[in-house]
């Protein structure tokens, strides 16, 4: 069969030992699937790697909210991504939940029947903006359309997905099965047939914190490798968005790995390269770039030519995952002079940084809204 794998090269389930094992083990158990290709592209990163599967877990898997609202939210956050591989993973799990016709109008980019879907599906795709706020007004409502709370769940998972579907697009091909049949409805339906006893489980929170390096019972903090201008980022204080939450603790732990393990792929770029890559990720309104035109190339340009290709797959990752091409990551290794698979670990990581920043660009907004 053929594999889905772009540019690394990942470590099988019988050749996984130590915190990758203990992923692909979780894994097994909680999602029914003895090998899920988005973890194993990971895997050369295992602190990473297991960073995102708390965050997922413990956001999407478990907790009290409705595994299937949950799923409208993955589904949701991976269309306005340009996602395919994971609309076409999650429209399986909604089927799994027993929501079929539900799975197949998100699936073709309808508007669900049930007005309450219809909002969280509209309030998870205007996440992408960072401006959750203004996107609800559009939906007719300033309020999320979930209970407070659950917002740590809903919120969570919306997060989750902003950063697993950049990795997927960067990591990945567009299809979660040969030949694409994945899009088949009848194809769907018997994938989640297959989950369905998995994904109607209830998971117990807090599972996956023990694989964490750091404080794997959410007791202390965990802080980020720092900003280019030399200050810490620091971790320790959980989002408002966690607060009042059964799950709040576990996710707020979960997110804080994942920011402070894909952080550290900051460390593969110069000081003046990460101040472009954020400051430009800042400035980002969650529009896709156009084709045409010197994006990203225009705002690397100031940037010594070696520093320019991590520089511009960080901000491909950051902005349009799904543009990242065979010349750019081969202009990338051939700048570091890195070959797999020992560079198959700083790719990952440096993909990571991106993704984590733009992740941090759209929290920081969800954030403010919590706020309010």
């Amino acid at each position: 069969m053929p594999m889905p794998f772009r540019y690394i090269t990942p470590i099988t389930t019988g050749a996984a030992t130590g915190q990758v094992a203990g992923v692909y083990r979780q894994l097994a158990e909680d999602f029914g699937l003895a090998r899920m290709p988005l973890f194993m592209t990971l895997s050369p990163a295992p602190d990473l790697l297991a960073a995102t599967w708390a965050m997922l877990r413990e956001s999407l898997v478990a907790g009290d909210a409705s595994r299937m609202d949950k799923e409208v939210v993955a589904v949701a956050v991976s269309l306005a991504n340009r996602c395919p591989f994971c609309v076409d993973a999650h429209t399986m799990l909604l089927h799994a939940t027993g929501a079929h016709e539900l799975a197949e109008t998100v699936a073709r980019g309808g508007t669900p029947a049930d007005p309450r879907h219809a909002r969280l599906l509209a309030w998870a795709m205007a996440t992408r903006t960072s401006r959750e706020a203004d996107a609800a007004d559009a939906a007719d409502s300033a309020e999320p359309p979930f209970p407070a709370g659950l917002a740590a769940e809903y919120i969570g998972t919306a997060l989750a997905f902003h950063f697993i579907n950049r990795m997927v697009s960067a990591l990945l091909t567009d299809d979660l099965l040969p030949g694409g049949v994945q899009r088949w409805r009848l194809v769907r339906r018997a994938g989640g047939r297959a989950v369905a006893g998995a994904t109607r489980r209830r998971q117990t929170p807090g599972r996956s914190l023990p694989l964490l390096g750091g404080h794997p019972d959410g007791s202390g903090p965990l802080t980020g490798s720092g900003s280019p201008d030399g200050s810490r980022s620091s971790l320790d204080r959980a989002p408002a968005w966690t607060a009042g939450s059964p799950s709040g603790s576990a996710i707020a732990t979960a997110f804080a790995a994942l920011r402070a393990a894909a952080g550290s792929g900051g460390e593969l770029l110069g000081p003046e390269a990460r101040r472009v890559v954020e400051a430009q990720v800042r400035e980002w309104d969650g529009a896709h770039p156009p084709l045409a035109g010197g994006w990203p190339s225009d705002q690397t340009a100031s940037l010594p030519g070696a520093d320019r290709p991590a520089a511009r797959l960080a901000l491909l990752a950051a902005v349009a995952p799904y543009r990242i091409a065979d010349a750019d990551v081969a202009a990338w290794r051939s700048a570091t002079r890195t070959v797999t698979p020992d560079g198959d670990a700083d790719l990952v990581r440096l993909l990571a940084y991106g993704a984590i920043t733009a992740v941090n660009h759209i929290e920081a907004g969800l954030n403010r809204t919590a706020h309010a």
